[in-house]
């Protein structure tokens, strides 16, 4: 398994497990396989709604405690120092476990000022190996870097071959902090399975559409993080090791790229309001 090196030194697994939308009820099975595949990087949330079964997973498939990585994120709700440390106690004690690997703060609004000093205190305590930010961009990511003792190690946001975040890469590179993709394969849309160039390159080498993209966020220095509940789906996306992509083939991926979100722009105000409207529906939720 490849992995990166963060700029504490911990070493994250670059292929990781995301559990995003797989139900309450199949959550721990789908941890048990994955981790049987041969996954050891496992990415939840408290917005998730499953970290107790991601809990029950890690603690029943069979693997030592210290091989696997384990990252959740704390949500907007939970935000200022005082809420995101009451917060950050619950998924420990969901989680079942005595640190966490990676702790990121899920979204760029609120007070997370207030929250990333949660983090820090969490992190100096040793009870978090790592903390990072998901979603923010590169002015909002240089923002926290520079006005906190402790600079995030990762920045978790949409990637995949339509919005590839070329320039955010490039100033997470310049700031030394590591990148991961959320929805590489932007969850199917714009035709990703069936897109021709990605189905030559794979056919090229004898893989499927996906690990094509797979390769190519491995071939970047991406923290890739797929999903499935199928097994013999998750054993494809980790068949990845064994074959490169050209020079020429990562040039052609690059083509596609829209420079626009899948899903929505987190600069754009009318985000804003959709993230206060999910809070409210949320709020209350186990």
């Amino acid at each position: 398994m490849n992995t990166i090196t963060l700029s504490n030194g911990v070493e994250v697994p670059q292929l990781g497990f995301g559990v995003f939308q797989i139900p309450q009820d199949q959550t721990a099975q789908a941890v048990r396989d994955a981790v049987e595949v041969g996954y050891r990087h496992i990415d939840t949330a408290q917005s998730y709604f499953n970290e107790a079964q991601v809990g029950e997973g890690v603690a029943t498939c069979g693997i030592d405690r210290k091989e696997l990585f384990i990252t959740t994120k704390v949500w907007i709700e939970h935000y200022g120092y005082e809420n995101a440390k009451v917060s950050l106690e619950e998924s420990f004690k969901k989680l079942n476990l005595d640190y966490i690997d990676l702790v990121l703060l899920h979204q760029p609004f609120a007070d997370y000022y207030g929250a990333w000093r949660a983090l820090e205190e969490f992190y100096r305590d040793g009870r978090i190996r790592a903390i990072g930010v998901s979603n923010f961009n590169p002015g909002r990511l240089a923002d926290i870097a520079a006005f906190n003792d402790i600079a995030p190690m990762v920045n978790q946001v949409e990637t995949n071959p339509f919005h590839q975040q070329v320039a955010a890469h490039e100033n997470m590179v310049a700031r030394h902090v590591a990148h991961e993709a959320w929805a590489p394969f932007g969850e199917g849309r714009n035709g990703l399975f069936d897109n021709p160039v990605l189905a030559r390159i794979g056919e090229a080498h004898g893989k499927s559409v996906a690990q094509v993209v797979l390769r190519w966020l491995m071939q970047r220095d991406v923290i890739a993080l797929a999903k499935s509940t199928h097994k013999e789906r998750m054993a494809e996306n980790f068949d990845i090791f064994d074959f490169e992509l050209s020079a020429e083939e990562m040039a052609t991926i690059a083509t596609l790229d829209s420079h626009t979100s899948l899903f929505f722009d987190h600069d754009a105000p009318e985000t804003v309001d959709k993230f206060v409207k999910m809070v409210a529906d949320r709020r209350g939720r186990a």
